[in-house]
């Protein structure tokens, strides 16, 4: 049962009307995690503006935003989120081939790509207390002090939205049902 309210700017708290419509205006509809945020304007902000900087201001590349993005929510499990970055890989020219890797949990196409997922997967499963060799594995695929520090904005961001649409239990949006998912039985 949902125990978080989706809100629209007829029943969100006044501050988070000028964020609905930012969302609005960017999406041409309110994403429902967006609707479920509007309940705390300080989060939705602060969902708004990890999101803004994850996309558009760290060294990672479209494919490395989206395995960054993907590994986390394939590993927290967000029936949301996973359908919802599928559409967005789609929109910023990801290849199925990555994607699909992603949502199965099987090897991406590359050596720095898979270097990535496992290098986020460990920060995720260790909760930053990655060790040295680790750390060096990912360095030694290509990466830099920067991307260790983006990979953790990236799980901000990621944390936010995955546990708020764990407690809402957030419908996935029309527009992103045919990228349904469901997590690996293997599990």
């Amino acid at each position: 049962m949902s125990t978080l309210d989706r809100l629209d700017e007829t029943n969100a708290p006044e501050k988070s009307i000028p964020l609905i419509e930012k969302s609005k205006a960017a999406f041409g509809r309110l994403p429902g995690l967006h609707s479920v945020l509007a309940g705390s304007p300080a989060a939705f902000e602060g969902y708004q503006v990890l999101h803004r900087l994850f996309a558009e201001e760290t060294a990672f590349d479209a494919d490395e935003k989206t395995v960054v993005w993907q590994t986390i929510n394939v590993e927290h499990q967000c029936h949301y989120c996973v359908p919802a970055h599928t559409g967005i890989a789609k929109m910023m020219k990801v290849s199925d081939e990555i994607s699909d890797a992603l949502r199965d949990e099987t090897p991406l196409p590359t050596p720095k790509l898979e270097a990535l997922r496992t290098f986020t997967l460990a920060m995720i499963r260790e909760r930053g207390n990655v060790d040295d060799a680790t750390l060096q594995a990912f360095y030694d695929a290509g990466f830099e002090q920067r991307h260790v520090l983006d990979v953790i904005l990236g799980l901000a961001q990621k944390v936010m939205s995955n546990y708020t649409n764990h407690i809402a239990e957030t419908p996935v949006d029309a527009v992103m049902q045919k990228f349904a998912w469901e997590p690996n039985s293997d599990r």
